[in-house]
């Protein structure tokens, strides 16, 4: 038995991907301004670091559940 993926589905989640990818480079270069700019006086640094981790937890899981659920096919 197959899984019926959506029609669109795989294209959204293509984008959904791409965006959570952007989204955790913002965070990173967020946290490198952080530190610098608060000079340790702070915390925006680890929030915006923490952010970056839940963000690629994130990706990661979607990623896996995806393909586990046929929206990225394999080869």
């Amino acid at each position: 038995s197959t899984i019926r993926v959506p029609k669109g589905l795989p294209t959204i989640m293509k984008y959904v991907l791409v965006l959570l990818l952007l989204l955790i480079v913002a965070s990173l270069f967020s946290g490198l301004y952080f530190m610098y700019r608060d000079k340790g006086e702070t915390k925006r640094t680890v929030h915006a670091l923490t952010l970056r981790v839940a963000l690629s937890l994130v990706t990661f899981a979607i990623v896996m559940l995806g393909y586990w659920l046929g929206w990225f096919p394999g080869r």
